[in-house]
């Protein structure tokens, strides 16, 4: 009897619950600075009265430095007005083209600083928490447009986790049935980070998987959200999303279940790896995947979703992906020049980035599951 009550785990006491702002405790290896262009050209509707036009803009946190930002406007000059959100925090350049005459560009100038982050998580280690605290209410609820929950999530959170155990233990069954079940289409993506289309549909890509993951992660009240960033390195889009949930002492841990199964699908098409190879490198995947990881090759830009922008759109946003527009009151379409077939673009962006120590992407170099 003593030996089965040792392993339950005991409440935590009130000076000693986790924080939403808890700084990120994962090792932080192989830093690289990322000098960034990025340009965005907006070309709103003929006669439009007013274009406005939010741009993220990158944070310093204890694993990203933000060493220099500059933005700047073509071919009209605009000193944007910087505003944070009040929900995450996010923080926006916001311009004003009053009138625009074709398209309208704002370039974004920065020296970012980041690192390889490995969580190594002890399953064992994690606490179960049985009430959050008041600060975490934005990263359980049910949302109006992506992280959605209802019935037909809580009736296939039954099949895949018919009995809670081990927050990790949980979340890896629910990652291993998205790796199972969905299958990775830009042309079948909401762009909104939409756990009722990945439902649905069973494709999409990375905001569908990790809103999915998300909406299943609360109902087992884990803390999640979906962060926005940019990859560092040549896509037709520079932005990507990836998941993060709350996992006491370890905070807000990191996991990219999209680019996880795009790596899997590669070490398994790989003629030149005989099949032991093959699944050694799938292990190794898998067990990186789940022990939290968060490459190089990335910056974070925004967290959370269903939030007023600041200063406030006319609506609220599910996600804001690379910038967030509207013509007179009116959301110009997302983009997703990775969609193929897609010809019709209300905006669009160029980028380079010049990486020192130059770095591959982790996800499409099964080398790199070796180190």
């Amino acid at each position: 009897m003593l030996a089965v009550l040792a392993c339950i785990p005991l409440p935590l006491r009130a000076a000693d619950l986790p924080s939403p702002v808890q700084a990120y405790t994962a090792v932080a290896t192989k830093p690289v600075t990322h000098d960034v262009e990025l340009v965005v050209m907006v070309t709103a509707p003929y006669k439009t009265k007013l274009l406005r036009v939010w741009m993220p803009v990158p944070q310093s946190d204890n694993v990203q430095e933000v060493v220099h930002s500059e933005v700047t406007t073509f071919p009209v000059e605009i000193v944007p007005e910087v505003a944070t959100e009040s929900v995450f925090g996010n923080k926006f350049a916001y311009f004003e083209f009053p009138n625009p005459q074709g398209a309208m560009v704002i370039r974004h100038k920065l020296r970012i600083k980041v690192s390889e982050l490995h969580w190594d998580i002890d399953p064992n280690k994690v606490q179960t928490i049985s009430t959050w605290p008041d600060g975490f209410a934005p990263y359980l609820r049910g949302e109006e447009q992506a992280v959605v929950m209802d019935g037909r999530f809580e009736k296939l959170l039954a099949d895949i986790v018919p009995k809670q155990t081990n927050p990790v233990h949980d979340l890896g069954a629910v990652m291993d049935y998205v790796d199972t079940a969905f299958t990775y289409d830009h042309r079948k993506a909401s762009l909104r980070a939409s756990s009722a289309h990945a439902l649905e549909h069973k494709t999409g890509h990375c905001s569908d998987y990790h809103g999915f993951c998300a909406a299943m992660g609360r109902l087992m009240k884990v803390p999640t959200r979906v962060t926005y960033g940019i990859n560092t390195f040549p896509k037709a889009s520079p932005s990507h999303c990836k998941l993060e949930a709350f996992l006491p002492p370890y905070g807000w841990v990191s996991f990219d279940v999209s680019e996880t199964q795009k790596l899997v699908s590669l070490i398994r098409n790989d003629a030149t790896l005989d099949d032991g190879s093959k699944d050694r490198l799938v292990s190794a995947a898998h067990a990186r995947l789940m022990s939290g990881f968060r490459d190089n090759t990335w910056f974070k830009q925004t967290q959370g979703t269903d939030y007023d922008l600041a200063p406030k759109a006319q609506h609220r946003v599910p996600v804001v992906r690379t910038i967030y527009a509207e013509a007179d009151g009116v959301a110009l379409a997302d983009p997703d020049p990775s969609a193929a077939g897609e010809t019709k673009f209300s905006w669009m962006t160029a980028q380079r980035f010049d990486s020192v120590p130059p770095v591959k992407n982790p996800f499409a170099d099964p080398a790199s599951l070796r180190q």
